[in-house]
């Protein structure tokens, strides 16, 4: 019996929405299953992908390096710790805003922040920007140290709870109970970070798709032509400069909520090469790589440091042997070595993704040290 072209793509699209459907179930039920370790495991690498998503729209569709993406990570996470209520800390000072207020403007600092450095980056390029991005993050250490009330010095600061319309995404204010179980505070960030994760992936595919998403491909692959085609080439990049710098900022706080107190030394060099290793594991230009990368360079460490007594010669830190940490950063390596043979600009070969078209926006990390997450999910 023949079938329509027409009744084929109803079938297609049917199945297409069930399996979404079946998925989002999953999801929203999936607090209540998971065990501790890899709900958290699964949040923090969410929160990470946010900040990759941002990174490979510069990196990989637009073709700007930048080494700064732990500075934005760091406004959005301090900018909401000062800006919101007080924590109590010895010695910091806060605004007393209420926490959704400090959440968009510490986002937005990010972006001004990334707005005001974009000049910079739309008369460089290559390792010339990735130099100068360099500074930022200099600067930042620097800052982060030596303002003690903003930041609370090198011991760092708590984060305050995430508080929307009453409700605290916390493990109190109110108690909540499902199924007979506490519903604390990571099973209620597990939904904000979810919702966050999906507006940031819609979001960025429209970009994409637009004429803004073609004209950042047109300037990576050749600048002149790009301008001949009349495209504004230095508004493109602060464009995409400070977009990324918007993404970082969510991904900041995201990230200082899930830690619940945050020190300098988290936002270091090593945290802007671990993104930049997201998205080169994931795809360089691909949204959905980002998001797959940013699982692989968040989870490798904490999987490491869960499974170090049944991995041959290796243990937590302090343990005699090798640092599961250091391990991790062995795996990074070789992982981009790997991919980068394979081909560039293009799904690693690892994580099994479909090369698309060029105008397809799948074809166009925080990779969290081992002393970040690691200590958190096992304290």
């Amino acid at each position: 019996m023949h079938t329509s072209p027409w009744t084929r793509l109803s079938r297609h699209r049917a199945a297409g929405a069930a399996a979404l459907a079946v998925l989002a179930l999953v999801l929203l039920a999936a607090p209540l299953a998971l065990p501790d370790f890899w709900q958290q495991l699964i949040l923090f690498s969410g929160a990470a992908a946010v900040g990759a998503i941002g990174l490979n729209l510069l990196v990989g569709v637009n073709g700007q390096l930048s080494l700064a993406h732990g500075f934005f990570l760091a406004i959005g996470a301090y900018g909401y710790a000062y800006l919101g209520p007080g924590s109590g800390d010895a010695g910091t000072s806060s605004a007393g805003l209420p926490t959704p207020v400090a959440a968009v403007l510490a986002v937005a600092a990010a972006g001004v922040a990334g707005l005001l450095f974009s000049p910079v980056a739309a008369r460089v390029r290559g390792i010339y920007l990735g130099l100068a991005s360099l500074a930022l993050i200099m600067v930042c250490k620097q800052v982060l140290a030596d303002a003690r009330p903003l930041t609370g010095g090198a011991y760092g600061r708590d984060i305050p709870e995430f508080d929307l319309f009453g409700f605290h995404f916390g493990d109190q204010s109110p108690y909540l109970y499902v199924l007979g179980q506490p519903f604390g505070a990571f099973d209620r960030l597990w939904y904000l970070v979810l919702a966050v994760l999906v507006l940031a992936c819609l979001f960025m595919r429209n970009v994409l798709h637009s004429r803004v998403g073609r004209g950042l491909r047109t300037i990576r692959d050749s600048e002149p032509a790009a301008a001949a085609a009349g495209i504004h080439v230095q508004r493109y990049k602060s464009l995409a400069f400070t977009l990324s710098s918007v993404y970082a900022g969510i991904a900041g706080v995201l990230l200082g909520l899930l830690f619940q107190h945050v020190v300098p030394e988290y936002f270091s060099l090593t945290l802007s090469v671990q993104y930049l290793a997201m998205i080169v594991i994931g795809g360089m230009g691909s949204t959905r790589g980002a998001v797959a990368g940013a699982f692989v360079v968040t989870g490798i460490p904490l999987l490491l440091a869960e499974y170090s007594e049944h991995i041959p010669f290796t243990s937590t830190a302090g343990g005699g042997g090798l640092d599961t940490g250091v391990l991790s950063q062995f795996v990074f390596g070789a992982l981009i070595i790997v991919i980068l043979v394979a081909g560039a600009r293009r799904p690693g070969p690892l994580l099994r993704l479909r090369r698309a078209p060029s105008g397809d926006p799948a074809a166009s990390a925080a990779p969290t040290p081992a002393s970040g997450p690691t200590e958190r999910i096992r304290a």
